[in-house]
């Protein structure tokens, strides 16, 4: 008989201390029971993982779980087996003998879940070897990698289409955060030949503030709102590895606690710097975009950008790691126009068809135009991913609304001085001869000749630059990717010079010297604290991480802090109290229920 869904309620509980699914859980868990091959697109911190979880453990057999990191699958096997679910994983990190064990001991049936890279995975020798064991499922995490179109495309995810048919009798739970609609059909397609049902959850965190801000000196900006959030986790975005070292270093200086991460250092100088920031509270880290993909700590307070991402998947991806407990956390993104060069050059000089690049010029302008919107960011964010909402009244757009000011006048006359340079020049060029400059470049061109030389002498070298980023976000202008960054004008670019469009722009809402945003509140935690319970929940987290310590583990995987939330809140006095605490499994009551209770009863006396 077909397990059912009170049977998995029964594992929920009792395995992992919930009580009920959050949403497309059920439905995703029934699909994958019917046999049937499911794509789940879900939130950050919404529970992807029990989807393929929880019906393993009701069907038994052998789940082969595909994740792109090491430390993602060592996570998530630590998470598993302080469940009291045995599970194995067999990766590069590990000894040849440790990985012997672990394939002998799912060979053997005594471990449902085996976690494998998908380069290790679609060796023939691996395939042959599982071809011999009960796969009854099989769980593709962060399937975006699978798609040319998602923001983490890699070609060895590529093979992972082949499953289907090497494993025609178990079904194949894809799973991801970030996949816009191109993203989800791919998946689709590749993984199960178009036949496979595909849940998307909405897309919104809205206990995350959005904020975009033009940049202007970037290492004032990022002290004033690293200061303003002392002792609280961040991760800085940096475009390259020399940014992220030169990060690390200044905010270090600044009595900031920085570590650096990027693919130029050392494995294990990153595992360690990896390790410190997870089981640590506190610490920033400073890194390209080579730390993130599995970074599952929950009390990440920030997300800070230095430079435009890549897409909007890989904006909303990054800024997914703040906040994941529920609690107000803030995105925060730096960029200009040097910053849209660069993501263009980046673009041409990847070796793809026409094709592809033509749709990655596309997503870029939707990021450009993300960050020059005049409405909610909130709005502007979902929408891209078919998501619809009011304005959040949690991002700096809304609790700063821009003045938009018409600006066709201006406008036209840049495009003029623009055309009339031959749209052959850079914005620093361009608006020297608006301003009426006196540089030996504009000498050398006579441009100080042209009807255009000095119009504009008024408007100062930042607002320009603010008015043409706005032109090239609204396609009125576009950079010259290929040759040395020169503007020239788009067909809208032609019709607003005569006079058959009109231009409307934000003024530059940098503030240098006003204080760093605040953090919106926002999502509560699971129930407000008085002070002293505060204080209990602060002794609990330094148990857990004495606890994370000992077993050389992350301290989210023995509680999260949602549990320990409730836990000071309930303040259980016994084990049986102590197993009605959200999170709490049969497991995790027998290794730790009697040290917590020791804590809260510490504080009662």
């Amino acid at each position: 008989m077909k397990p059912s869904i009170p049977e998995a309620l029964v594992i929920l509980k009792n395995t992992f201390g919930f009580d009920g699914f959050r949403p497309n859980q059920e439905q995703v868990i029934s699909c994958l029971l019917d046999g049937r091959d499911t794509l789940a697109v879900m939130p950050t911190g919404s529970g992807k993982s029990l989807c393929f979880q929880v019906p393993t453990l009701m069907h038994g057999g052998v789940t082969i779980v595909v994740s792109p990191l090491v430390a993602l699958m060592e996570d998530q096997v630590a998470a598993l087996r302080l469940a009291g679910v045995e599970a194995e994983t067999i990766n590069s990190s590990r000894s040849y003998n440790d990985n012997v064990v672990s394939w002998k001991r799912v060979a053997a049936g005594q471990s449902p879940f085996l976690y494998l890279a998908p380069e290790r995975l679609m060796t023939e020798r691996m395939l042959q070897a599982l071809q011999r064991l009960p796969v009854k499922l099989i769980a593709i995490d962060e399937a975006h990698c699978i798609s040319r179109w998602g923001p983490s495309f890699r070609p060895d995810y590529e093979d992972l289409g082949r499953l289907g048919n090497l494993f025609p009798e178990a079904p194949i739970a894809a799973l991801t955060a970030t996949a816009d609609d191109a993203t989800r059909r791919d998946i689709v397609a590749r993984l199960f030949r178009d036949n496979g049902e595909v849940f998307v959850s909405g897309f919104d965190r809205p206990n995350i503030r959005l904020a975009v801000e033009m940049r202007g000196s970037w290492k004032q900006q990022l002290l004033d709102f690293v200061k303003a959030r002392e002792n609280q986790s961040g991760i800085i975005y940096c475009l390259s590895r020399k940014k992220t070292e030169e990060c690390a270093e200044f905010l270090s200086k600044n009595n900031i606690r920085t570590l650096p991460y990027h693919a130029g250092m050392g494995a294990n100088e990153r595992g360690v710097n990896q390790d410190i920031f997870m089981t640590e509270p506190g610490v920033v880290m400073a890194a390209t975009i080579a730390f993130g993909m599995g970074i599952d700590k929950p009390d990440v307070r920030y997300v800070f950008h230095t430079n435009l991402p890549a897409t909007m998947e890989a904006y909303y991806q990054e800024i997914g790691r703040a906040g994941r407990d529920g609690a107000p956390a803030d995105a925060f993104m730096l960029y200009g126009m040097d910053d849209i060069a660069a993501r263009r050059r980046f673009i041409e000089q990847e070796n793809t068809d026409g094709d592809h690049q033509r749709r990655e010029h596309k997503r870029l302008d939707t990021l450009i135009a993300f960050c020059e919107s005049p409405q909610c960011r909130r709005q502007s964010l979902l929408s891209y991913f078919g998501d619809e909402t009011k304005p959040c009244g949690n991002c700096d757009v809304c609790q700063n609304p821009p003045t938009l000011i018409d600006g066709t006048i201006l406008a036209q006359q840049f495009l003029q001085v623009a055309n009339d340079t031959g749209q052959r020049f850079g914005a620093i060029h361009l608006i020297d001869v608006i301003r009426g400059m006196d540089t030996e470049k504009i000498r050398s061109f006579n441009h100080d000749r042209l009807a255009g030389y000095g119009v504009a002498k008024d408007i100062k070298k930042p607002e320009w630059q603010s008015i043409i980023r706005q032109l090239v976000a609204a396609d009125f202008l576009k950079i010259d990717v290929a040759g040395y960054g020169g503007l020239s004008l788009n067909e809208k670019g032609w019709d607003l010079l005569r006079g058959k469009a009109q231009f409307w722009y934000r003024q530059d809402v940098m503030k240098r010297k006003s204080k760093p945003p605040r953090a919106a509140k926002t999502t509560k935690p699971m129930a407000d604290l008085s002070e002293r319970d505060n204080n209990l929940l602060n002794a609990l987290k330094q148990l857990r991480l004495s606890i994370a310590h000992d077993r050389n583990v992350p301290a989210f995987v023995i509680f999260p802090d949602k549990t320990l939330i409730d836990m000071a809140a309930k303040q259980p006095g016994n084990k049986s109290e102590f197993a009605e605490v959200h999170g709490v499994g049969k497991s995790k009551l027998e290794k730790f229920s009697e040290s917590f209770l020791e804590v809260i009863a510490d504080f009662d006396r």
